[in-house]
């Protein structure tokens, strides 16, 4: 049978949590945007932490079913950026994920100051954030369009890098069957919870100061 008060309970911190790590991602993209020049998230309202305006709904209910998902894109004009647009893209796509990160490390410093043993609540509140910021960090910076990743690489690799602009018409399909052939799990598995133990051994570490 069902173990529907753990369903709920489980989505009772999973909810916020994934609210809170899709809402800081997409801001922080638009936030290094609008630092290097580029206004268009900021004139398109998504230079906010208003979860309402960056979640999209297939995206976060993908979360809860195929343990991976995707809020609405930020809007960027590259010809908007100061300097160079390669770094600029690369900036701006880089800012996501190492939010998330920052998001990951943040919540395990705060649940091994305040959250060991009192307050299981936020104990277990702190324990989701972590594991979700580093999954949504993890597999943002996966190298196959539309994610993060590609960009990254387009921007680090020298030329044009024009077979990542002719991939982005298959990412999609690429990252579905990834899911359901289990290499996903397996990234995740090799990255995201070594990433996430780390974290939390810190915050034991942190507890016994």
């Amino acid at each position: 049978m069902f173990d529907i008060s753990g369903i709920l309970r489980e989505i009772l911190f999973l909810l916020p949590a994934i609210l809170l790590g899709l809402t800081f991602h997409e801001f922080a993209h638009g936030w290094m945007a609008d630092k290097l020049g580029d206004k268009t998230a900021r004139l398109a309202g998504r230079l906010t932490l208003n979860p309402v305006k960056h979640i999209d709904p297939i995206g976060f209910i993908m979360l809860f079913i195929a343990k991976f998902g995707w809020a609405k894109p930020v809007p960027i004009n590259p010809y908007n950026i100061r300097g160079d647009i390669k770094q600029g893209l690369l900036l701006i796509s880089l800012a996501g994920p190492a939010m998330n990160l920052i998001l990951a490390v943040t919540s395990a410093i705060i649940l091994g100051i305040a959250g060991f043993p009192a307050h299981p609540l936020g104990q277990e509140f702190l324990f989701y954030m972590i594991l979700i910021n580093v999954v949504l960090a993890v597999f943002n910076l996966i190298p196959i369009p539309p994610l993060d990743g590609s960009k990254i690489l387009a921007g680090i690799l020298p030329g044009r890098q024009e077979w990542l602009l002719h991939m982005e018409q298959y990412g999609i399909i690429i990252l579905i069957l990834l899911v359901f052939t289990g290499a996903i799990g397996r990234i995740f598995d090799f990255f995201v919870l070594p990433i996430a133990d780390f974290l939390i051994h810190l915050s034991y570490s942190l507890a016994r100061i």
